[in-house]
């Protein structure tokens, strides 16, 4: 289930899914700064003209950061993007890496139609991810593009 802002179907987990019930029954973007606060209760880490970065509340498996980077202004297709803008996700991904002493990992960007991207809010915002590979637990984590087949046709 989606509406214009959210995809139940890629949540991954209970308390998320939860939320996002309660997005979709008041047809709110969760990212619009208007609403975050009201969504998203990790504190703001830093904030530029455009981006706020902050930590994921749903945090994948087996890392030691998993950050989000969040356009203020509420686009959804990378096309989108001013060059100011570009320019602004990577000096705060630069200050992301300072900021948590992260020794590697990776960050990625999901945009438009949930299905192919299968994000679960269709904001634009990034997540940089640091792997806790020192936990005897450890497995990679795996970022997913495209919704499921059954969750498509469902």
């Amino acid at each position: 289930m989606k509406n214009q802002h959210v995809d139940l179907d890629n949540t991954r987990n209970d308390e998320q899914r939860a939320v996002m019930r309660d997005i979709i029954e008041a047809d709110h973007c969760p990212f619009c700064l208007e609403n975050l606060k009201k969504y998203h209760t990790p504190p703001t880490i830093k904030e530029t003209k455009h981006w706020l970065l902050t930590s994921n509340k749903w945090p994948y498996k087996n890392v030691r950061h998993h950050l989000l980077i969040i356009l203020k202004t509420h686009k959804e297709m990378l096309s989108e993007l001013t060059a100011e803008e570009g320019t602004e996700l990577v000096e705060i991904l630069a200050f992301a890496q300072k900021h948590t002493n992260a020794p590697g990992g990776g960050f990625a960007m999901r945009f438009g139609d949930t299905d192919y991207s299968a994000g679960t809010v269709a904001h634009l915002h990034a997540q940089f991810i640091v792997p806790e590979i020192n936990d005897p637990d450890f497995k990679p984590t795996r970022f997913k593009i495209g919704k499921d087949k059954v969750k498509r046709e469902a």
